[in-house]
This record gives structure tokens, C-alpha cells and sequence, in this order.
């Protein structure tokens, strides 16, 4: 089973996927004229300007749902892995793919927001790439391929990386405790102690919706990533001597990689996808959910959440992990030795040990202790953002069915994900990892492909840039879009608002002019 694993990560993972996504951030880059530079200072703006409402979420809310998603064990473990397997210059890819992939996500996130809709069960926001797939390329059939890629993807191979960074972190703090044997498998207590706590904690946030989860993963998320930074960057103070030198070896190593220049950017870009999740699909499905008066501020809001997640978190990862150097190389080498050893070989490089052993170095067992706290909050809140995405598609295929069809596959896939948080914590990590890999992949597969097609057919988020910066420079108090202006169809969420904005307006003009 494993075997067939690696062959079709292979396959999936050619190096067509990796150029395809560095060549569609950087065609979105251009076309769009670099939005992700011009409007940074607007994303900032835009992060406190939205509000929930009834049916919808604040647009902080969103980024903390889509960051939930993006900040997990890939920004922990995940660096860790690119810099074994890569070398330093891994980190330098990752960066490229940061900012390159913001454009993505921004067309992204704005396709979303255009063609999202109204769930006829719930009345909540849905949307997301089988949503947009449908609307504006008239493919319902790709659309239907795309979710039950994600449902697969986010509903059955992801989970299960980070719950096994959840227990790994577990364990490497309390220990392994006294093994048992589970389903066939010797299992420490400690590890089924973490397990299931995980899955009390997960059950009842995820049967609450939505709601529930915005309301924990704004707190969450924030929370965890500035005290995971703080405590980076008083790493990289105490070390400052280091720090010219680390910048020197990731810029180096990009060129003239110690793992080979192939591994570097494959690594780089596979762990910064895996990340940042910029293009892979995920993140249009938070911002879908959105309460925004434009299309373009939660693609805005969105782009700035790959910086966040890539610039900030797997950089402080990174940067610790390099500074103290506590980090093998695997390499490509036949024989199977390491490049570089600083640590001992037994030390699992898919897994938070390099930044744990970074930490306990500096704070001692505080350090240790922190990061599998850190290790818990962002791949728990990262397993709470693929359940919101499962649900969304299956939501997206039951629709049109019948009402008992939804409710009954919305509560199958929590199911499902719970079974998987289960599988993942009590299996071996490189193979869960090199699962989530295909997951990844799929999904940004499908998506690039399709939003490219898109923006060649209608260009509906170059449209939305240019307008949504129109009203900007006239200084409008409320920003508003009317789809039909642009000749874009199948948008009946603004349809049906500008049709009331109109209405509304009309009515405060009757009540001016009595005449």
C-alpha cells in the first residue's frame, strides 16, 4: 500500500505541477500588475472592515478560517521537511511561491466571492472552486470532479497529518507511556490520552457549523502565530551573529543546493504549497463565506493571508531551525547518507522534532512544551478548516437533491473526518505525510487548471481589480457591484443584492422627493 503511495505521489507531483505553479503566480502577478504589492497597504485596511451577519462571517473571521487551513503542521513540520530534504535553499522557494502564489490566491478567492450563493438549507454563504467551476465555465461536471477531489482530499488524506504532528508533539513532551496494542498496532497510552482529546474537542466544535468555528479559530489562530513569532524572533536576537549567515546559506543553497537544485525547488514548492495553500482550493472556501460589499476585499484579504502564513510563520520556523541548527539533510544520495548531520539520525525529519529541538535548546523544556502546545493549536484549528471545506462539497453535491441527502452527508463527512484524525494520530508520519501530499496536489491540480481556463474565457478577476480600484479612486463611502455591468452571468448572491441596493435607493429618493 505504501509503494502504490509513493508511485502516485510521483506521478501527481511531477515537475510539471511544480513549474505549473510557479508560472500561474507569476502569469496572475503580472496580469494583475503585482496586486499583492500595490494594494498591501488595503489588504491591512480591509482586515477590520467587514462584519458578520446572519448568514455570513467577517471578513477577519474568513482569514482566520482560510489561516486555520493554511497555518498547520506545514508550517512547522512541513519547513522542517523542506530543509531536510532540500537544504536551506528550500526556504528560498518556499518564499518565491509566497509571493507569486498571493496573486493566485487573490483571483482565487475573488471567483469565489462572485459565484458564491446561499445554502438552501442553512441560508449561509457557500462557495469555492467546484461553485465557480460550474457558474462561470458552465461545467458542472468539473465542478462535481473538483469536490469529490476535496472531499477526498480534505476529508480523508489530509486530516491525518496533522493529528500525527498532533500526537508526535504529544509524545516527544509526555512520552510514549505504556504501550498497547490497538487494531494491530502498539500504541503508547499517552498518545491515545492526545487522541482523544482531540476528538472530544473536535466533536463539538464541528457539530456548532461555521459559527463555531470562526468564533474559535479567530482567538486560536492569532493567538498562537504571534506567540510562535515572538518567540522566533527572540531566538534570531540572542543569535543575531547567525543571522547574516543563515540569510546567506538560503540564497546560496537556492542555486547551488546541498540536496540538489531539483530538491530545493521541488521541496521549497511542495512545502510551500502545502502551506500557504495558495491555488490548491482551499482557501476560496472561507472566503466564499465572507460578508464583504465587494468581490475584490476578500480576494485582497485573502492574498494577504499567504504573507502571513508563509513570510511570517514558516520563516520564524526556519530561521530557528537554521540559526541553532538543529537539522539533518537527507540528500539525494544513494547510499542514504546524510548531507549535513547536526542532530542524531534516528530523529524523524517529517515531524516537529528539528523545531522542538530548536526551541527546548533556548527555553528548555518551556520550549519543548510551547511547541507542541503551538503544534496542537494550528494543526487542530488546520483539521477544522478541511472539515468546513468537506462540507461545503458535499453541501455543493447534495443541493439539488434533497434536503434529508444534505443533512445526511454533512453529519457522514464529521464522521469521516473524525475516523481519519483517528487513522492519521496512530499511524506512521511518512506515510500519512506522503498521503496528504496527494491530497494537496489533486486539488491544485484541478484548480489551477481551471481558474486559468477561466481567466482566458472571461476574465471576470481582472474586472473586479480594475473596477473595485475605480470606485476606490473616487473616494466612494460604500463600495457596491453589479455583475450585469460587466456582462458576468450566474452571479445570483449580487444579483439578487444589487437588485435590493436599486430598490432601496429608489425608495430613499420617493421618500426625498414626495413629487
Amino acid at each position: 500500500m505504501e509503494g502504490l503511495v509513493e508511485i502516485v505521489n510521483g506521478i501527481i507531483w511531477s515537475p510539471a505541477l511544480i513549474y505549473l505553479c510557479l508560472g500561474a503566480g507569476l502569469f496572475y502577478s503580472i496580469m494583475t500588475r503585482f496586486v499583492q504589492v500595490r494594494l498591501f497597504g488595503e489588504m491591512l485596511k480591509l482586515l477590520f472592515t467587514g462584519k458578520p451577519s446572519a448568514d455570513g462571517i467577517s471578513s477577519f473571521q474568513a482569514l482566520a478560517v482560510s489561516l486555520a487551513g493554511r497555518v498547520g503542521m506545514g508550517n512547522i513540520a512541513g519547513v522542517a521537511a523542506a530543509i531536510g530534504f532540500g537544504g536551506p535553499g528550500a526556504v528560498f522557494w518556499m518564499w518565491i511561491v509566497a509571493f507569486l502564489g498571493a496573486s493566485t490566491a487573490y483571483v482565487e478567492s475573488t471567483l469565489a466571492q462572485i459565484y458564491k450563493e446561499k445554502d438552501v438549507i442553512t441560508g449561509e454563504y457557500r462557495g469555492g472552486p467546484a461553485y465557480y467551476f460550474e457558474r462561470a465555465l458552465g461545467q458542472r461536471w468539473y465542478g462535481i470532479l473538483f469536490a469529490i477531489a476535496s472531499i477526498f482530499a480534505c476529508g480523508i488524506f489530509l486530516p491525518g497529518v496533522q493529528a500525527n504532528g498532533v500526537i508526535n508533539a504529544f509524545a516527544q513532551v509526555m512520552g510514549e507511556g505504556t504501550a498497547m496494542n490497538v487494531m494491530g498496532l502498539e500504541v503508547g497510552s499517552m498518545r491515545l490520552i492526545a487522541l482523544g482529546i482531540i476528538l472530544v474537542v473536535l466533536g463539538v466544535i464541528i457539530f456548532g457549523g461555521i459559527k463555531r468555528i470562526a468564533s474559535f479559530t479567530e482567538y486560536a489562530v492569532p493567538f498562537m502565530a504571534l506567540g510562535y513569532i515572538v518567540l522566533a524572533l527572540i531566538i534570531m536576537v540572542t543569535n543575531y551573529q547567525m543571522i547574516p549567515q543563515v540569510f546567506g546559506s538560503i540564497i546560496s543553497d537556492a542555486f547551488t543546493a546541498q540536496a540538489g537544485f531539483g530538491a530545493a525547488i521541488g521541496w521549497g514548492v511542495k512545502r510551500g504549497i502545502y502551506s500557504n495553500e495558495a491555488g490548491q482550493g482551499t482557501g476560496p472556501h472561507a472566503a466564499a463565506a465572507a460578508e464583504v460589499e465587494h468581490p475584490s476585499q476578500q480576494g485582497l484579504v485573502q492574498a494577504f493571508s499567504v504573507y502571513v502564513d508563509t513570510i511570517l510563520v514558516c520563516s520564524a520556523t526556519a530561521f530557528m531551525i537554521l540559526t541553532i541548527g538543529t537539522y539533518n539533510i537527507q540528500g539525494t544520495l544513494p547510499d542514504g547518507q546524510f548531507v549535513v548531520q547536526n542532530v542524531a539520525a534516528g530523529v524523524e525529519i517529517n515531524s516537529p522534532a528539528f523545531t522542538q529541538m530548536a526551541m527546548e535548546s533556548v527555553y528548555g523544556t518551556f520550549g519543548n512544551t510551547f511547541i507542541a502546545v503551538a503544534v496542537f493549536f494550528f494543526a487542530f484549528t488546520t483539521i477544522l478548516a478541511y472539515y468546513y471545506i468537506a462540507e461545503v462539497n458535499v453541501a455543493y453535491l447534495t443541493r439539488f437533491i434533497s434536503r434529508g441527502a444534505h443533512k445526511k452527508g454533512v453529519f457522514l463527512v464529521k464522521i469521516l473526518i473524525m475516523l481519519m484524525v483517528a487513522y492519521g494520530g496512530l499511524n506512521s508520519a511518512g506515510y500519512i505525510w506522503a498521503i496528504g501530499d496527494i491530497g494537496v496536489g489533486l486539488m491544485a491540480w484541478l484548480n489551477i487548471v481551471g481558474i486559468l481556463v477561466i481567466f482566458f474565457v472571461a476574465k471576470p478577476t481582472l474586472t473586479m481589480l480594475k473596477d473595485y480600484e475605480a470606485q476606490r479612486k473616487a473616494g466612494v463611502k460604500r463600495y457596491s457591484f453589479d455583475p450585469a455591468k460587466f456582462g458576468i452571468k450566474n452571479a445570483p448572491y449580487w444579483e439578487e443584492r444589487h437588485l435590493k441596493e436599486q430598490e432601496a435607493l429608489k425608495q430613499s429618493s420617493l421618500h426625498k422627493d414626495p413629487k
